[in-house]
């Protein structure tokens, strides 16, 4: 597969976990009682009315950055009332933590199919592995090449998405999850911290970049373990 190819595999991957992890934020907040994604539109795998709140997020800085650097850098968002938030900071919590549990759901299933094909005689555990390309494939076809790699790209970067935003650091969704570990009262002390602090997206932000590294590369080698039991990869 040349680079474009893989690019866009790369960016059609990200459009579709990231409109999942959304529209779970959303089908999560629905059930909780706040309406206000699902008023727009965002209980839903189309993802139109995802790229129509964040075009930018979704579409042109993804695509341009898969197809130059090979890797899709982007953001979106679903919307909720901070009203309902405070009242009901434990449902807000588990809103937030919906988005990386669809992530993590999509990996789960990616995982089972690399291992159904494995089974079959289809897939194999390859030499060396890079991020995406963690599947190799018996015979080398074309076609399963390619869904080899879709099937990788698919596992890699939605344990990437689960795990960037798990992080307990404010934006992401690890931080609006703190309530359940807190108790309502300081949750909603916590909230108003974020909502009127600012700065605080941007620390956490560069906090974030600063230990993923060290956090991703074991959770990834863990991974691969699961997925290939007794092959070894990485340090």
């Amino acid at each position: 597969m040349n680079n474009i190819g893989e690019g866009l595999t790369f960016y059609v991957v990200f459009l579709f976990s990231t409109t999942l992890h959304e529209a779970a934020h959303a089908w999560a907040a629905k059930l909780g009682g706040d309406l206000t994604a699902y008023h727009g539109g965002q209980v839903s795998l189309d993802p139109i009315p995802h790229i129509r709140r964040e075009p930018f997020g979704m579409v042109v800085l993804p695509l341009l950055t898969a197809l130059t650097i090979g890797f899709p850098i982007g953001f979106a968002s679903a919307p909720y009332d901070p009203a309902w938030a405070q009242r009901y900071p434990k449902r807000s919590a588990w809103m937030a933590l919906a988005g990386p549990g669809a992530n993590l759901l999509l990996m789960l299933l990616a995982g089972i199919a690399i291992r159904l094909g494995d089974a079959a005689g289809i897939f194999a555990p390859p030499r060396s592995i890079t991020f995406g390309h963690i599947v190799g494939t018996v015979g080398g076809s074309g076609l399963m090449e390619a869904v080899a790699f879709f099937l990788g790209t698919m596992f890699s970067m939605n344990l990437l998405l689960a795990a960037f935003n798990l992080l307990p650091f404010p934006p992401m969704d690890g931080s609006a999850a703190i309530p359940l570990l807190v108790g309502e009262k300081n949750g909603r002390v916590w909230q108003n911290l974020i909502w009127r602090t600012p700065a605080l997206n941007f620390v956490g932000y560069f906090l974030a970049w600063q230990v993923f590294g060290y956090i991703f590369s074991p959770l990834f080698n863990g991974s691969l373990a699961l997925l290939y039991p007794g092959v070894t990869y990485g340090a």
